[in-house]
């Protein structure tokens, strides 16, 4: 890997160590309780007492970033397991068989594709109240068919390779040669994939929260601070700087974490 590329790794996984710090020291400690009002310090800019300003609540903004991020984190993670979860078994399945369980699990996978995260939360709310457990289950979904693709790809091209072969000739059943044999030579790509979905579903989130549909209040979220903000930005710019540079900083360094992890998991990488 050269010398950029290992750069782009290192300065990715710098910023992502930083975030999950971040968010694991917001569980046990803020400066103040992200929740408690002080109406005497209302959209007040950045001070000592206040190093991130308050908000017309006069709610602490340096405690709301910090505990923000662990619903961050959250969504992330969860959102991206479903995906990756689904997507890998659809698309073992459909690939290791083929037939007509490929040809419907595709166009399954076409029809999820057509609905965007957004519009999938709509209609998940129209069920279910909004909340951030609907909005997990919303980009978990929007991500089943990019992992759906990229596995189904990858046993298609392994399936007929000479060491599945000589596995089924020794008598390995099907899901021994696809749990042994296949899944593990398709981890690197599904690594990065997983990598690179995290900012996309930290992104979603906050579109979601914006909208109302994610995080609602009082509890802290990046995107519901910034809606919250934008009808104060004449007065406190502030409010919305901070949230919206946390998103900003959070989804830099995972991108760059994921580029780095591509290229140090590519064996064309140089």
């Amino acid at each position: 890997m050269s010398r950029r590329r290992h750069l782009t790794f290192v300065l990715g996984a710098v910023i992502s160590l930083a975030l999950a710090a971040t968010a694991a020291l917001s569980l046990v400690y803020t400066p103040r309780d992200p929740l408690a009002m002080a109406g005497a310090a209302r959209l007040q800019g950045p001070s000592r007492a206040y190093p991130f300003g308050t908000d017309q609540y006069g709610r602490d903004v340096l405690s709301r970033v910090m505990a923000g991020a662990p619903t961050s984190i959250a969504v992330g993670v969860i959102a991206v397991g479903i995906g990756a979860l689904v997507g890998i078994v659809l698309g073992l399945a459909s690939g290791w068989v083929g037939g007509w369980l490929d040809e419907g699990a595709m166009r399954l996978v076409d029809a999820v594709q057509g609905f965007p995260a957004i519009l999938s939360a709509l209609l998940f709310t129209a069920v279910f109240a909004p909340g951030i457990g609907i909005s997990m289950v919303a980009i978990g979904i929007a991500f089943v068919p990019v992992f759906a693709r990229l596995t189904r790809g990858a046993v298609l091209e392994l399936r007929d390779r000479e060491f599945v072969v000589a596995a089924r000739a020794l008598g390995a059943r099907d899901l021994r040669l696809v749990l042994r044999h296949i899944l593990p030579n398709t981890m690197a790509p599904l690594i990065v994939q997983a990598t690179t979905s995290f900012p996309v579903a930290i992104l979603a989130e906050a579109a979601l929260a914006y909208l109302g549909l994610g995080t609602q209040p009082p509890h802290p979220s990046w995107g519901l601070m910034l809606k919250e903000a934008q009808n104060f930005l004449g007065m406190n710019p502030w409010f919305a700087v901070f949230p919206g540079g946390a998103i900003a900083v959070a989804v830099l360094g995972l991108n760059l974490l994921g580029d780095g992890l591509r290229d140090l998991l590519d064996p064309k990488a140089a």
